[in-house]
């Protein structure tokens, strides 16, 4: 038996050749697609201004693979992290984290992650599969939902600094982004939506040519290559030239301003020719840099300067112009902070 095409692929003009075929009225469709995309049902039955027979032949003949919220887990600091359930049994986790001034949703791009990063929780899991793009959708759809449930607003802003590696699900996570921005879906701006990419620099290219509006933020924690290749292998075949060249490029192409993110590691990326390094790069192209408080993750060795010395780099950099800022950790306590997810708890 064939498998069940999943509802959420079918674009419009898909969904009007199936209700042309039960000589349904043709506003049918749109209802369907409004359904799909603006309310974000994850049930065909709740569809409820649809005929039953109608709802009836879509559950029969296509399948929905929504997300389900498995658990979810609430921080002394308000943020939240939801441990979702796909179709087939897999599990992931997004984060929606509150701030005085911003709501924002951290996603999943992929089941667990194969890049194995050395101080990141996530890359221990190693990778199962791709999400699917509405499988990305719904992350984004149930945490705003949660939003609007607790705060009475929407999220502000999404970030692709969840489980996976996103330009390893090029596809799928530009599909996912189209359908976030859509005007009859959420309608969030691209400038609110933020990519993290580990380094990729084929496909940091390949968002150049795609002509790309959301901002894209590179996982750089060190700005030399020994350093870097020792926490992260996939340095070692996109080394800092390859990916500076690619993002030179990307610069190019979309006038967009890059952002590094650097977690700063004791005795390891913090000393005074990083901040050599560093500063160099920055100035090779219109940037900023989010210095990351690293969340402790079970199992490695790694572990944050003591406060005056991650004040002492951040002074340095300051003084030598650098656009930085400080990124403090969220969610700690239930292992929902950068690199702790895991799906724990």
């Amino acid at each position: 038996m064939a498998l069940q095409k999943n509802i959420r692929e079918l674009s419009l003009e898909d969904i009007k050749s199936e209700v042309a075929k039960l000589n349904e009225k043709s506003f049918r469709a749109q209802q369907i697609w409004d359904w799909l995309w603006k309310k974000q049902v994850r049930l065909v039955d709740d569809m409820s201004n649809l005929p039953k027979e109608l709802r009836n032949y879509f559950k029969e003949n296509f399948s929905f693979h929504a997300l389900q919220t498995d658990h979810i887990q609430v921080s002394e600091d308000g943020t939240q992290k939801f441990r979702f359930k796909t179709f087939d049994g897999h599990f992931i986790e997004g984060v929606l984290i509150p701030t005085s001034t911003r709501l924002t949703a951290c996603i999943s791009s992929q089941v667990g992650c194969s890049l194995t990063c050395r101080f990141c929780a996530t890359g221990k899991l190693g990778r199962e599969r791709n999400l699917d793009f509405d499988e990305i959708f719904d992350q984004v759809a149930i945490i705003n939902q949660k939003a609007v449930e607790v705060y009475d607003k929407k999220i502000t802003n999404i970030v692709y600094m969840g489980m996976g590696e996103p330009l390893l699900n090029y596809k799928n996570v530009m599909r996912s982004i189209h359908f976030i921005t859509l005007p009859d879906a959420l309608a969030m701006s691209p400038s609110r939506i933020t990519v993290s990419t580990a380094g990729i620099a084929k496909q940091i290219i390949q968002l150049a040519d795609d002509n790309a509006k959301f901002n894209l933020a590179l996982s750089l924690h060190a700005a030399d290559d020994l350093k870097r290749s020792k926490m992260m292998p996939i340095n070692d075949n996109n080394n800092l030239e390859s990916l500076i060249a690619a993002l030179d490029y990307y610069f190019l192409k979309t006038k967009l301003p890059i952002t590094y993110e650097y977690i700063l590691f004791h005795n390891i990326n913090d000393g005074l020719d990083d901040i050599q390094n560093l500063t160099k790069l920055c100035r090779r192209i219109p940037s900023k840099i989010n210095v990351i408080e690293y969340n402790t993750v079970e199992g490695t060795n790694f572990r944050k300067p003591d406060e005056k010395k991650f004040e002492q780099f951040i002074a340095a950099l300051e003084k030598n112009k650098v656009n930085v800022r400080v990124r403090r950790s969220r969610g700690k306590d239930i292992d929902a902070a950068c690199g702790q997810l895991a799906n724990k708890g």
